[in-house]
């Protein structure tokens, strides 16, 4: 017999035409959403940061573990730590690690191993998803798909940082085994995710480049 507790679903219904409003708003928002890497070093108010922490952590998880920890770095000595490290192994990549094929597709976003948005922004959030857990007993076990429950966590603070009126960049240097040193995180703590977060640099500038429409993304059956 499970043990579970249960409690009411806090669930209130609206009119279709509320949700197709808000559906609307919602996709005309995050439409306007790019990656930028180029940041302003404005001072970012650190309640907001916190707030949107604490919006990724309602994502949901498996087995309800929430895998994950957030560590934001704000000290301008330990995010140049970590864009020393990052541009090192950078460095590596762009030179031999990665095929042809994935170097292709990264030259119309022109990016290359030269990193300033590490230091630029105020803040450097790096996610770590948790592989392992402390059980009751205190032993270690393990925990369910933390990579999928980290990756749904950050998509929430991707939108809530732009909804905030925030930037962002997905940066994923690999190997990352350097930031779990600089951050000091335990051996049960992967690194997953860089991200700076920030306003945009007043000269800012994106690739011109599209999402793919509906119809290339979806399919009814």
């Amino acid at each position: 017999m499970s043990d579970a507790r249960f409690v009411p679903l806090a669930f209130q219904e609206v009119p279709v035409d509320v949700m197709r409003r808000r559906a609307d708003e919602m996709l005309r928002e995050m439409s306007a959403r790019r990656t930028t890497r180029q940041f302003s070093s404005r001072e970012v108010p650190r309640d907001l940061i916190e707030k949107a922490i604490a919006i990724a952590g309602t994502a949901p998880s498996g087995a309800n573990l929430q895998p994950w920890t957030f560590v934001v770095v704000q000290d301008a000595e330990t995010k140049k730590r970590i864009r020393e490290a990052a541009e090192e192994e950078e460095r590596k990549s762009y030179s031999y690690r990665m095929a042809p094929e994935w170097l292709e597709v990264l030259r119309p976003l022109g990016t290359d191993d030269v990193k300033p948005h590490l230091t630029d922004a105020p803040y450097v959030v790096v996610i770590f998803k948790h592989v392992t857990r402390e059980s009751p007993d205190g032993k270690r076990a393990p925990t369910y798909y933390p990579a999928e429950s980290a990756g749904i966590a950050t998509g929430f603070l991707i939108a809530a940082l732009h909804h905030m009126g925030l930037v962002t960049l997905t940066h994923t240097p690999s190997p990352m085994g350097f930031l779990s040193k600089i951050l000091g995180r335990p051996d049960h703590e992967k690194p997953y995710l860089v991200m700076p977060v920030g306003y945009p640099a007043a000269d800012a500038k994106v690739p011109d480049i599209g999402r793919k429409a509906l119809g290339e993304i979806m399919v009814w059956k």
